[in-house]
């Protein structure tokens, strides 16, 4: 049947009599016509099924691209240097291996008492009282303060604060007072509270 009677019997078909159980009698070009359309609307189907899904999420994906290569970079360059931060931190735990030593136990704050006695002793002051506190607990340590009243001329004073100072224990000294010692004026009374630190981590592991 040539394509100009098929368009003819396409034009003179009455549709609203057209029976869906008669398909295999509809012309051929109808059939066709149909067929194409159920593929596109299967398609569309099927692209809205699967498809849809997949695109969101390459979308998601192409979002994050841009953090993804940052961070991607940023560990490429921790990567890089990975070596000098291990050295690093070996400087830094070494300098915090130092300064714990300075700090001392509770074992070691009667051998303290004894050396800042004995620094008294050393500048020939006289030595009214050397008394312990109650201990403060705070986050990384433990402070320890304790009262310390000493008489002695002025030189001598400030040898025992400087050789104090210099201990190689940790050592602050707060709330200093200097006042006459007798009618002369040549010896002063120094109090003041001193207070020392112990690590609390090392406190509790030896405890």
């Amino acid at each position: 049947m040539s394509l100009n009677a098929e368009m003819r019997r396409l034009r003179d078909l009455d549709w609203r009599e057209l029976d869906i159980k008669e398909a295999g009698i509809w012309p051929w070009s109808l059939q066709l016509l149909l067929c194409l359309v159920l593929l596109g609307v299967t398609f569309f189907a099927m692209h809205w099924y699967l498809a849809g899904p997949a695109k969101e999420q390459l979308d998601q994906v192409r979002a994050e691209e841009p953090r993804l290569i940052r961070d991607y970079r940023s560990k490429a360059a921790q990567a890089a240097n990975l070596e000098a931060m291990r050295e690093q931190m070996g400087v830094l735990e070494a300098r915090m291996d130092t300064l714990r030593e300075m700090l001392p136990s509770g074992a070691e704050i009667p051998a303290l008492i004894d050396d800042i006695t004995e620094t008294a002793l050393d500048n020939q002051l006289t030595i009214d009282y050397i008394r312990l506190r109650g201990t403060a607990a705070r986050e990384h340590y433990v402070e320890q303060p304790f009262d310390i009243q000493v008489r002695g001329d002025y030189h001598r004073i400030a040898a025992f604060l400087a050789g104090v100072a210099g201990l190689p224990r940790i050592v602050t000294l707060h709330d200093m007072t200097l006042a006459p010692e007798g009618g002369d004026g040549q010896n002063l009374r120094l109090s003041m509270l001193a207070r020392t630190y112990s690590y609390r981590q090392r406190e509790e592991g030896g405890s």
